[in-house]
């Protein structure tokens, strides 16, 4: 509800056309692509922040004679790494931090630098990688409409936000309850109508995730959930082993997909420490590895594709390969690290 407030506020669209205007070398303006798109991942859904920015940042690319290509690849790896920042950057996240209890602060204290390194490793990367090929590949095909900018609705907007945040760090309150009225807030406006931000919400979506939970239910009720601890074991894995748990995080969010991963190991997490932090930093940061990952990546592809750029498997993972391994090295080392001090009292990771 809060992105669809941005939305329809003309507030990414805003945020794009500043970002392209910004009197920057191509490599700094890399640099903050990455920034922003991390930073706005890690509050606001990274797919909308991907599919409302892509376009207008795109366009603004070729009229400085850029080529959109590195630009749209930063912005979905950044999305995806930033998201994994807070318990909020993703759907993943939320499952994780919902079902096992995790403190929001305690949470963002352990992903901060692991999120960090990653995105500066990105700014490398692609730097590397497309070093003297800066310039445009291709004009684009059509202007695209842009959402006229409304500064109080998305004042208003950023004024939730802050206050679900603020909550969600100090406040005793159920944090779904806390998300429910920060949309009835929103709803409570006599410029943008109620149906056209409802409108924004992935209801297909939502109700994707009602049957993820129905399945993974029954496939547990079937016993599913041994077995793969079982075959696990058998293949010398433990999930109480974070290297093993990362390898095994990794490869599942690769082939169903890391919301359905997540999902399906969540009852086994409980009773291994930093189990939680692991979970949802790998499974974000696999959904680099691959175009068909992450929703992001699918999202800037074919955004860029209205463009005249061309962003297929072979292009994203020349840049998502080296991303993802790096940020999952980076990640595992830092998550070793905390496993052999003292974690914070209290602190559920």
């Amino acid at each position: 509800m809060i992105s669809a407030q941005f939305r329809l506020s003309g507030f990414y669209t805003r945020v794009s056309e500043r970002i392209a205007a910004l009197p920057l070398s191509p490599q700094g303006l890399l640099g903050a692509v990455i920034l922003v798109a991390g930073g706005l991942s890690a509050l606001l859904t990274n797919d909308v922040v991907c599919l409302a920015m892509t376009g207008v940042l795109g366009e603004g690319c070729l009229r400085r004679d850029l080529s959109p290509l590195p630009y749209a690849l930063a912005l979905a790896c950044a999305a995806n790494i930033g998201s994994a920042a807070t318990l909020i950057g993703n759907p993943q996240n939320m499952l994780v931090g919902q079902v096992l209890h995790l403190s929001f602060g305690g949470y963002f204290l352990v992903a901060l630098v692991p999120t960090l390194l990653s995105l500066g490793a990105l700014h490398l990367i692609l730097v590397r990688i497309f070093r003297g090929r800066w310039q445009k590949a291709a004009p684009p095909l059509e202007p695209l409409e842009s959402t006229p900018y409304h500064p109080w609705q998305a004042q208003k907007g950023m004024l939730v936000l802050a206050l679900t945040v603020a909550l969600f760090l100090g406040a005793p309150f159920p944090r779904e309850l806390v998300a429910l009225a920060a949309a009835g807030a929103l709803l409570t406006s006599r410029t943008l109508a109620s149906r056209a931000t409802l409108g924004l919400v992935d209801w297909q979506l939502l109700v994707l995730f009602l049957g993820l939970f129905v399945v993974n239910d029954a496939f547990a009720r079937a016993g599913g959930l041994e077995a793969i601890e079982e075959g696990l074991m058998a293949s010398g894995l433990s999930l109480r082993s974070l290297p093993s748990l990362a390898a095994v995080v990794t490869a599942l969010s690769n082939v169903v997909s890391n919301v359905p991963a997540t999902m399906l190991l969540l009852p086994l997490m409980r009773d291994i420490p930093l189990a939680g932090s692991t979970l949802a930093l790998v499974s974000t940061f696999a959904g680099n590895l691959l175009l068909v990952g992450s929703i992001a990546n699918i999202i800037v592809a074919g955004e860029a594709a209205r463009l005249g750029v061309r962003l297929d498997w072979k292009v994203h993972a020349r840049v998502g390969v080296p991303v993802t391994l790096v940020s999952l090295v980076i990640a595992l080392g830092w998550l070793l690290g905390l496993s052999l001090g003292d974690l914070p009292p209290g602190i559920r990771l």
